[in-house]
């Protein structure tokens, strides 16, 4: 199937339909300049909503574009990141840093011009300090319009213009330091985007079959294929998201995770792109490779993220542009009443757009980096504010208030000649080399009741049933009921007795079958996180009004759960379609709904909440669908989450009032007459700064110990 459509063509321009774009984790802008980067093309604009991108190029080579649309996939955009991250990767940051010769230069004309007394000089001086200021402010008056970069030149050239070379050196000295922390306050907030924009492990060791011998070969990592065999050792950046078929060791899982200590990892554990062995050597089944690891999945997840601007940092930067005028208006009303261009000077230094449009969204950056760190990983500024104004959480049961890991409550064999530990070893030693929970949970419990493993044939994997083998050549069947009775034929109708109490003892039952014959069951149950009580209370304690739990439990057993947690509003016996129509629902009331779920069936759901967050357990179109992914298997990542999102508001606000009130103070004091422009220049300049200072410390929250 082809992965583009052409919809129309005129001469040198053509719109085509592209199906890359309905991935979630590619950004328009990295698709825009990848385009860019190809000689042929003139222009290149993107509508992610459409899928559609609209080309115009310098000659015919439609062809050309085609085939380079058709072989187009994430791994080619993520390559063009590494080769390239300043202009594709990181659209909204520069990666360099920030210069600081534009303030030495600017510093440098203040000194000399107060240690000269020939006043040509000091003009020469002057003039030759600001060129860049008035260049910049010139070409944008031109392209933008009236913007506080225009006022700022202007009261330079007016200083200028009076030959008031101290003001007009001391306001260009302000103005270029004042930039010079700007720059480096951005630069610093988007240290995560950094950290992730560098290349990759380049080479991993692969087992291969040569002549007949399994030997480990060093591989590009990006020859690596699903289902391949991957050796890490210590020390060693593992490439790939896989599970550990061999080997025990410790993880340092804390640039994915924000968990400081390394973590214990043996067979059968999923172990994460990006984490590094810190002890032992492990023998990795690759489960996503390349672009579908959770590095760069993340990498294209955080660079959205920072692409997007909330509602709060739009109306912030529209209340900085309509006070544009009123600036401008003031200074010319001014100088009409006074005809005192020094107090002109003034007016036009101070300016609200600087630390309107700059601290909103450095507090955003902040926060979206420091819960990154801490395993957290937030979809951009709309989610933060979305996150904040949340007052219904809708918990799916399964996976969220539940640990999302069966364990082995109950072992009934239904014939005399099997004892349960029998039973237990032939369903452990036909499940030991499938990873599906309910396997790993079989073979956890026959390792702790001492494990002797069965000989059996080899194993047929049925999707979404059971698996079958043969033992002594004798069928083995194992999975589900339907699967054994309906699709295998095994007759129920003489244990539905045995099976009714095995029932009353669990959440799930797996049945086994041999030799044609139901030969018993294991009884199998998610037990609650630990800290789901004391996380739903510190929620009720951030503002949250109204917590619901849904699951597909039986009303009785949901209620008993509900009452252990303090859920008033429970949701039982659901079918997976219901819990979309129930968030749907709580939103018509009114109510500012997360959603917080796992499963493919929660997607949906987590789409038409306000805010989704997915657990790290979670399917990969939950967190794909997701405005929050978790990086860490705890439930109080949630409450860290609101946490943030709620003190990242209320700091935005603190700073908004403060860049309203104190740069208004400062403008009816330069229109009065008040202050010189040196002065404005200094209180407008120190007040951006601070403000500034405070964003990027961002929102502080204790995080919360995994229990």
């Amino acid at each position: 199937m082809s992965n583009f459509l052409k919809v129309h063509q005129i001469n040198l321009r053509a719109r085509y339909k592209l199906s890359i774009l309905k991935d979630s984790f590619i950004d328009e802008n990295i698709l825009k300049n990848y385009f860019l980067d190809i000689d042929f093309i003139e222009d290149v604009r993107v509508n992610k909503k459409a899928y559609s991108v609209i080309f115009e190029l310098k000659e015919d080579r439609f062809l050309e574009l085609e085939n380079i649309i058709e072989n187009l996939n994430r791994d080619l955009l993520l390559k063009s990141c590494d080769k390239n991250p300043a202009s594709v990767c990181v659209s909204c940051v520069s990666n360099e840093e920030p210069s600081i010769k534009g303030t030495l230069i600017a510093t440098s004309a203040l000194i000399a011009e107060r240690f000269t007394t020939n006043n040509t000089l000091k003009a020469g001086l002057t003039t030759a300090a600001s060129i860049p200021l008035l260049i910049d402010g010139t070409k944008e008056l031109f392209n933008e319009g009236l913007t506080s970069h225009v006022l700022e030149a202007g009261a330079v050239a007016i200083s200028i213009y009076r030959k008031d070379y101290l003001a007009a050196n001391s306001t260009n000295a302000m103005l270029e330091l004042g930039e010079y922390i700007e720059e480096t306050t951005v630069h610093k907030s988007d240290d995560l985007l950094k950290e992730l924009a560098r290349p990759n492990v380049e080479e991993a060791w692969l087992e291969k079959k040569i002549d007949g011998k399994v030997s480990e070969v060093l591989v590009k990592t990006e020859d690596i294929k699903v289902g391949d065999i991957v050796v890490v050792g210590t020390g060693n950046t593992i490439p790939i998201d896989g599970h550990i078929l061999e080997g025990t060791g410790t993880v340092n899982q804390v640039s994915m995770t924000g968990e400081a200590e390394p973590i214990v990892r043996v067979r059968g554990d999923k172990v994460l792109s990006g984490t590094i062995v810190e002890e032992g050597r492990f023998r990795i089944w690759a489960e996503h490779v390349g672009a579908n690891t959770a590095t760069q999945r993340i990498r294209h997840y955080i660079e959205n993220s920072l692409n997007e601007k909330s509602s709060v940092q739009l109306k912030a930067n529209k209340l900085a542009n309509k006070l544009v005028p009123v600036t401008l208006g003031l200074a010319t009303a001014a100088y009409i009443f006074t005809r005192d261009f020094e107090r002109v000077a003034s007016v036009l230094q101070a300016d609200y757009s600087c630390a309107l449009k700059l601290a909103t969204p450095v507090a955003f950056k902040s926060t979206i980096s420091k819960a990154g760190h801490s395993g957290i990983m937030i979809k951009g500024a709309k989610s933060v504010e979305a996150l904040s104004s949340a007052d219904t959480f809708v918990f799916d049961k399964t996976g969220t208030l539940t640990a999302g890991q069966l364990e082995v409550v109950s072992v009934d064999s239904y014939d005399d000649n099997w004892s349960s530990e029998e039973l237990l070893n032939l369903t452990a030693s036909t499940e030991e080399h499938y990873f599906h929970p309910v396997a790993e949970a079989v073979v956890k419990a026959a390792k702790e009741r001492g494990f002797v493993h069965m000989h059996h044939e080899e194993v047929e994997f049925i999707v979404a049933h059971g698996v079958k083998t043969e033992v002594d050549g004798k069928s083995v069947i194992i999975g589900s009921r339907h699967f054994l009775e309906d699709d295998e034929k095994i007759d129920f109708s003489k244990c539905k007795e045995k099976i009714e109490k095995s029932l009353k003892k669990s959440d799930t039952l797996l049945y086994i079958g041999y030799n044609g014959k139901l030969l018993g069951t294991i009884g199998l149950s998610d037990e609650l996180r630990e800290n789901s009580k004391e996380s739903i209370k510190k929620l009720k304690d951030l503002g949250v009004k109204n917590i619901v739990m849904l699951t597909g439990d039986i009303k009785s057993k949901a209620l008993k759960i509900a009452k252990e947690l303090g859920i008033e509003d429970v949701r039982a016996e659901l079918l997976p379609t219901d819990k979309a129509k129930i968030v749907k629902d709580l939103m018509n009331e009114g109510k500012k709904v997360a959603f917080i779920g796992d499963g493919i069936n929660d997607a949906p759901a987590l789409i038409s909440a306000h805010v989704g967050i997915s657990m790290f357990r979670g399917a990969d179109i939950a967190k794909a669908t997701a405005d929050i992914s978790l990086l860490k298997d705890d439930i109080s990542a949630v409450v860290e989450a609101k946490e943030y999102a709620n003190k990242t508001m209320g700091l935005i606000n603190t700073n908004f009032n403060a860049t309203v009130g104190i740069n208004s103070c400062i403008l009816a004091g330069a229109t009065f007459g008040l202050f010189s422009p040196i002065v404005t220049a200094v209180l407008h300049n120190g007040t951006t700064i601070g403000l500034l200072l405070n964003s990027i410390k961002g929102a502080k929250v204790k995080e919360a110990k995994k229990q």
